[in-house]
């Protein structure tokens, strides 16, 4: 039987049922070379990538996995030995050469429409990747398109990116062709052009992303390039969010144009060169210029303030709606239901605006007992045996389904940080396209800190990190964190705490955008729970005030009190 070292895999003479090593598929090509991304578990002999996907096993190779790579289909694609003359002078109009069209092996090709329900005559674009063709895309005179199903969705010219360390990347084939016609190779499309507009896109229409991560990793600049109208803004945010901001640049079209190939038609090819030339990197934080925020100021201009969206309660929305980019700070006294509230709130925002959450709660483990919280909240029906009719197998078939498209865990064994968390984070705002963080809670990580280094100094320094990716990637995120011990009223109930309450640092509430307390009095036996909203930063988002909600003890969930 094979060894590890077979499969290029050094465990350095260790063993166990957990070891962390590199991955020898994916991380001589990451820029971060030496995160240990590979888990190993010697003693059944199989190994899990968490970054690449790459499983294995001694006994049954690479393909013996709880996850099976997925297959795809592999194409067969014949360019016709002449292209018809109304597809050259098609191009030609668009001044595109024959030379670019024979370089990226380009056909017109007779094929079956879905859309049109016919066979027409269509322009065919090979997608090529390590030499192969992977997928092929049609494009008939009424631009109408399709690709193979079942075949690898990746980006377009992406084996044009070799030793390049700058890649531009553009919104279809014709301005990844009208660049190669002024001798720019290094561009790629994306392969199903923009998402619409001010859509939240799932992270399968960027699956492209994730094929291409062997070439994508090597990248230190990228070039968003993409269309000047409202999908391609769309699709630009959500570029810049999973291919690291940090590294991305971006263009300036002219008033006249909305991509290349506009600029190539009206301008020519120096000044698509000088507009390439001219790209600018997104605003480091920090560090602004005004002309490095027009976009966002005449947005601002035309169509005010982003709103948050709804909590799922038009009660609570009247103080307290969420917005990507912020930090929200929840407390409360324990066993008062703050898990539970967020766990509420995540199902309704999922169900109503197809938000995706990654949530770290070691308190909820094991990851299955919250999973089945999440499942009553959903479903509405209990998930254990009692009194009242549980979850029948059919729903709760149908619920896992649903979480599975909008949920995803962060489990560890060992002690974790903050640090460590946001790393996961900025993978999993690739992969999955989250934009929801709940961290629960704050004082089940690994604090640890500097030798002179103050817990209040801490705190700020991690919150003000999480603000930053809160941000810079456009997701929300929420952090639990306890009160100090609180002495009980007279009557036996606790005050209400305060984010000045939270043990360690008045940065919890300073550095936070939100901050709210889930309170219920312990001593009476109805099922009120009160939500304190005690700070709000920006007025459109809600104010300061309280609100009462019900809470239903037989499956979790929240509803709102009648004439409130």
């Amino acid at each position: 039987m094979k060894t590890f070292s077979d499969y290029g895999i050094e465990l350095h003479g260790r063993s166990g049922a957990e070891i962390a090593t590199t991955c020898p598929k994916c991380s001589v090509t990451r820029r971060k070379k030496n995160v240990r991304c590979l888990s190993v578990n010697s003693d059944k002999g199989v190994w899990c990538c968490h970054h690449c996907g790459w499983v294995g096993s001694l006994k049954f190779g690479t393909e013996e996995t709880g996850v099976r790579p997925r297959i795809y289909i592999k194409p067969e694609y014949i360019a016709n030995s002449s292209i018809p003359d109304n597809i050259i002078a098609w191009f030609k109009n668009r001044h595109i050469g024959l030379d670019t069209l024979n370089r990226y092996n380009i056909s017109a090709q007779t094929v079956y429409m879905p859309s049109m329900e016919a066979e027409v005559q269509c322009i065919a674009f090979p997608y090529y990747k390590n030499g192969y063709v992977v997928n092929i895309k049609y494009r008939s005179s009424s631009k109408q398109f399709r690709q193979i199903s079942g075949a690898e969705k990746c980006l377009y010219g992406i084996d044009d990116i070799t030793s390049e360390a700058c890649a531009v990347i553009v919104e279809g084939e014709i301005d990844k062709l009208s660049f190669a016609e002024i001798g720019i190779y290094n561009v790629i499309s994306v392969p199903d052009g923009a998402p619409p507009p001010n859509s939240r896109p799932s992270d399968i229409k960027f699956e492209y992303l994730d094929n291409c991560q062997e070439h994508l990793n090597k990248l230190t600049k990228i070039i968003i390039a993409v269309d000047n109208d409202p999908a391609g803004q769309t699709l630009e945010q959500e570029l810049k969010r999973r291919l690291e901001i940090e590294r991305c640049y971006r263009v300036s079209w002219p008033e006249d144009c909305k991509d290349a190939n506009d600029v190539l038609i009206k301008h020519g090819a120096e000044r698509l060169r000088l507009i390439l030339s001219e790209a600018k990197p997104y605003p480091i934080d920090g560090v602004i210029e005004p002309m490095d925020a027009i976009f966002e100021v005449l947005d601002l201009y035309r169509n005010g303030a982003q709103l948050g969206i709804s909590t799922g309660w038009h009660t609570l929305d009247r103080y307290y709606t969420v917005r990507p980019g912020e930090l929200t700070i929840v407390t409360g006294v324990p066993s008062h239901g703050k898990s539970n509230m967020l766990d509420a709130l995540m199902v309704n925002i999922a169900l109503s605006d197809g938000w995706r959450f990654s949530i770290c709660s070691p308190e909820n483990m094991p990851v299955e007992r919250h999973i089945s919280k999440l499942i009553e909240q959903y479903s509405g029906f209990p998930f254990h045996e009692g009194y009242n009719q549980r979850i029948p197998p059919n729903k709760l078939s149908e619920s896992m389904e649903w979480l599975n498209s909008h949920f995803n865990f962060f489990v560890t064994e060992d002690s974790i940080t903050i640090e460590s968390l946001i790393n996961i984070v900025k993978i999993s705002i690739k992969r999955y396209g989250i934009t929801g963080l709940v961290i629960d809670p704050w004082n089940e990580f690994d604090h640890i800190r500097s030798n002179g280094m103050t817990e209040t100094e801490h705190i700020s320094i991690w919150l003000g990190k999480l603000r930053r990716l809160a941000r810079n990637y456009k997701i929300h995120i929420w952090v639990v964190a306890h009160p100090q011990k609180l002495h009980r009223n007279a009557d036996g109930s606790y005050p209400v705490p305060t984010p000045y309450d939270i043990s360690g640092s008045a940065n919890w509430r300073n550095k936070a955008d939100n901050c709210f307390t889930v309170w219920r009095n312990e001593q009476s036996t109805d099922t009120e729970v009160k939500i304190y909203i005690q700070k709000i930063r920006f007025r459109e988002v809600g104010r300061v005030g309280e609100v009462s909600l019900c809470w239903n003890p037989l499956n979790g969930k929240y509803r709102e009190v009648q004439n409130a």
